[in-house]
């Protein structure tokens, strides 16, 4: 990798803000940030650890915002965390062996297959008044534990995942459903993070530099939590994306 420009580090932080937004209200700003760090000659798993940094920052930051908003259920956001750990590390490890040109076509596959799950999914915003059953928590737990492989593998994308588990299988507000994500990636990701610290080199600075853009964005996200302008969000993130999985495909 050439060495990083003054300009460079700026882009990652204002790109991160606009990120952490987009991932706490909804998800998939790693779909930005990864091709980003790319495109600037990282690595795929260096760039796949490093974006773990700024992850952990706009969650962590997400939470403390939702608490003093009166939001919190620390102990089932914890033992869903618990439960998505595991496989989370496993993952993790499974992240750090893809390289190369695999690694910049699974990004693709993963944008595209996002993108058109994007276009044909209805958010179910009514919730479940009462607390969820017996066998809805396991259902939730045990999705939990399936889903944290790909967290710690790849992240990309990941809140389209938790969402309509959380909300349809707990039959959780979207505000909620957002309170128990940002915990649960913060906890999963920590662990991720220090895999990777293990076994690839980790940009530092680079992936601080992300993590301050990003905790402003999440931490506005939680505060707004309203849909104005997720529309546009989308068609402009779809453009991108579009141009991304082109590049990434065919202009290795």
């Amino acid at each position: 990798m050439n060495q990083v420009e003054i300009w460079q580090y700026i882009a990652l932080l204002l790109v991160g803000i606009v990120v952490g937004f987009v991932n706490v209200m909804a998800g998939g700003g790693s779909l930005l940030t990864i091709p980003i760090m790319l495109f600037m000659g990282v690595p795929g798993p260096v760039a796949n650890g490093t974006n773990r940094i700024a992850i952990i920052a706009q969650m962590a930051t997400a939470v403390i915002a939702f608490f003093k908003k009166g939001y919190s259920d620390f102990k089932l956001s914890l033992t869903l965390a618990l439960a998505a750990l595991p496989s989370a590390v496993v993952g993790a490890y499974a992240g750090t062996q893809l390289e190369g040109v695999w690694f910049n076509r699974l990004v693709a596959v993963v944008m595209l297959v996002v993108m058109l799950v994007m276009a044909v999914k209805k958010e179910n915003e009514t919730a479940i008044q009462a607390p969820p059953e017996k066998p809805r928590l396991l259902l939730a737990h045990l999705l939990m534990f399936l889903i944290g492989f790909y967290g710690g593998f790849i992240q990309i994308g990941i809140g389209f995942l938790f969402m309509p588990v959380l909300n349809k299988t707990l039959g959780l507000d979207l505000i909620r459903v957002n309170m128990h994500k940002t915990f649960i990636i913060s906890v999963y990701t920590t662990a991720a993070l220090i895999v990777f610290a293990w076994q690839v080199e980790i940009f530092w600075i680079l992936g601080l530099s992300l993590a301050i853009g990003t905790s402003i964005g999440a931490w506005l996200s939680a505060h707004v939590q309203v849909s104005k302008g997720e529309r546009v969000i989308k068609i402009v993130l779809n453009i991108v994306l579009a141009l991304i999985i082109i590049r990434l495909l065919f202009f290795n």
